[in-house]
């Protein structure tokens, strides 16, 4: 079963090297690191072209021109992913805040689900304690009172960008009717994956406050993100699923 690490990066070259170690020595069978690259102007880029060279058929990465956004990285990569076999495909961050030691746990239990997601809201999670009351606040408000009230979702962290997926699901989703390109867009596959009753699992973790360099979730961005909330119930409130290959 071969599991494909998607990683979207934007000004990550002081993390990308260490989370590579980390994940390369998880105990983990056929896993392979996959990076999309936004043009970082700090060198990310360069550096993952090293990595591939230091880890091939481990590690690879794809170039894009400009700051493309979130949303069209992880799609970008999760095509990829499927092109090149994969069974399990995992989403995550490059800084940390997603602990790779939990990655095993996702895979033992994503046999029987068609998504894990690693969730600051269920019982046992935990955000970082260096996070400020205001920036609790806004994150409990968005799934809480915002997002899940809205959608109707169950998932209690549906701005959860730490998932695991199972191939099928991804191709069930039809991934290119996801549009939002931002953070929003981790509610819109929430959304989507429960409108087509997909098993969905959520597992506690730490959230870590990113330990270097500094955070694109700008008020800006999240006051965009909460507004196409909107937009993505009025586009999948009849969603259906796609038909598999073959």
């Amino acid at each position: 079963m071969t599991t494909i690490i998607v990683i979207p990066t934007y000004n990550e070259s002081n993390n990308l090297p260490k989370i590579t170690a980390e994940l390369l020595a998880l105990a983990v069978k056929d896993l392979r690191i996959l990076v999309v690259d936004d043009d970082s102007p700090d060198g990310t880029g360069k550096i993952a072209d090293e990595l591939v060279r230091k880890y091939p058929n481990r590690f690879d990465v794809i170039h894009r021109k400009g700051k493309m956004g979130l949303g069209t990285a992880y799609v970008t990569g999760f095509k990829w992913a499927l092109e090149h076999g994969a069974d399990y495909i995992v989403q995550m961050d490059a800084d940390f805040s997603h602990s790779p030691s939990y990655i095993p746990k996702m895979l033992e239990k994503i046999a029987n689900y068609d998504v894990v997601v690693g969730s600051r809201y269920v019982s046992g999670g935990e955000l970082d304690v260096k996070w400020s009351w205001w920036r609790r606040f806004l994150s409990w408000w968005a799934n809480t009172i915002w997002t899940r009230p809205l959608l109707g979702v169950h998932t209690k962290d549906a701005t959860a960008g730490f998932k695991c997926w199972k191939r099928n699901a991804l191709q069930r989703i039809g991934l290119d009717r996801i549009t939002s390109n931002g953070y929003v867009f981790q509610v819109e596959m929430a959304y989507v994956s429960e409108k087509l009753g997909f098993r969905i699992l959520e597992i506690p973790i730490y959230f870590e406050d990113r330990r270097i360099g500094q955070s694109k979730m700008s008020v800006p961005v999240k006051i965009e993100a909460a507004l196409r909330v909107f937009e993505i119930r009025w586009r999948h409130h009849n969603v259906k699923p796609m038909a598999l290959p073959g």
